[in-house]
């Protein structure tokens, strides 16, 4: 069992990973798309060379969270799957939580019968979301960090994206509204539910934090801004400013 720091425990699973220590009124940084792991029984019938790409995995994101959570208050949850195996930010319900393509790439192991795509969800989505139901009960943060990457461009629009960050919400921008001028403040240049709507794709903040009043920050940092070592450490120790600074608003 894995000790949550506020008396709850969950055990690790193959859906998610845990690094640090949650703390309650801490941080807890969490990525959805952490990962471009295929478990060894699944065969998605695609080029491997896809896995290194952003319809598999948001680059970058499992680096940066590691290192915002050897801060003392802050820990990192991440999904330890592909997404191209079950997107745990989409709604179970949603048919792209199990794409049988993305981005213009079909993925043929995915056309599966219905009781193969229950139980994937079975096996993935809901332990990965009640995983983190339970760790936020157990030790309540005082800011849910929901971090992301994106391209550049995508590969089906060639239309560049030049924001380096985007923040997204849904109904509660409460952090948001904090965090957009912090960010401007430091050069950067931002988008405001841009480069597309947290009202669009946002279920598993919709789900812990938007449902329950949880103060969250909905974070995607520009891929070329966190492809190497060296931009994932500049960007973790400006998370981790711009985030302890949100958070004390709330705490």
């Amino acid at each position: 069992m894995v000790d949550h720091g506020g008396g709850a425990a969950v055990s690790p699973h193959e859906a998610y990973r845990l690094i640090g220590t949650p703390r309650f009124g801490g941080i807890l940084v969490v990525s959805d798309h952490a990962s471009n792991r295929v478990p060894d029984d699944i065969d998605l019938g695609i080029d491997p060379a896809l896995l290194t790409q952003h319809i598999a995995v948001d680059l970058g994101v499992a680096e940066v969270g590691a290192l915002m959570a050897q801060r003392p208050g802050t820990a990192a949850f991440q999904g330890n799957i592909s997404r191209l195996v079950c997107d745990l930010n989409r709604d179970p319900h949603a048919p792209a939580v199990i794409p049988i393509a993305s981005d213009g790439h079909a993925i043929p192991g995915n056309a599966i019968n219905h009781e193969a795509h229950l139980a994937r969800l079975a096996r993935f989505h809901e332990p990965y979301q009640t995983a983190l139901g339970q760790l936020l009960d157990s030790a309540p943060p005082a800011l849910i960090v929901s971090l992301h990457s994106f391209t550049a461009q995508l590969a089906s629009n060639d239309e560049p994206r030049p924001w380096q960050v985007g923040v997204l919400y849904n109904e509660d921008d409460r952090a948001a509204r904090l965090a957009i001028p912090l960010l401007e403040a430091d050069g950067l240049v931002v988008g405001d539910q841009l480069p597309y709507s947290g009202k669009l794709l946002n279920y598993t903040m919709d789900r812990h934090a938007e449902a329950d009043g949880r103060p969250y920050l909905g974070i995607e940092v520009r891929q070329d801004q966190i492809g190497e070592a060296q931009g994932q450490t500049v960007w973790a120790e400006l998370l981790s400013r711009l985030c302890n600074r949100v958070a004390l608003s709330f705490s």
